[in-house]
């Protein structure tokens, strides 16, 4: 994926769920990683919180698999990508 990442934060936040979403959808990575991306989805699209707060509970879920060992190394980049983006949204 060598899209740059946009500047306004709802745009990130569709960019950052394009990501989480091949990952979901990628048979090849482990289950729990895919796990970790769809709980990041979820908190991504909780209209109740605010941009900010959406993006810091999705990193939360992210950071927690990104160590794993067992992670491909096209996963660990994605979901590096992803955190990098999300920790440049702020409220």
């Amino acid at each position: 994926m060598a899209a740059v990442a946009p500047t306004d934060n709802e745009a990130k936040i569709k960019y950052v769920l394009s990501i989480l979403m091949g990952i979901v959808n990628d048979a090849n990575i482990p289950r729990n990683i895919r796990r970790a991306a769809s709980e990041a989805i979820k908190y991504l699209r909780d209209a109740s919180l605010s941009l900010g707060v959406r993006a810091a509970n999705a990193v939360s879920a992210l950071e927690e698999v990104s160590q794993d060992p067992n992670m491909p190394i096209h996963a660990r980049t994605r979901i590096w990508n992803a955190i990098t983006v999300l920790e440049t949204i702020k409220d």
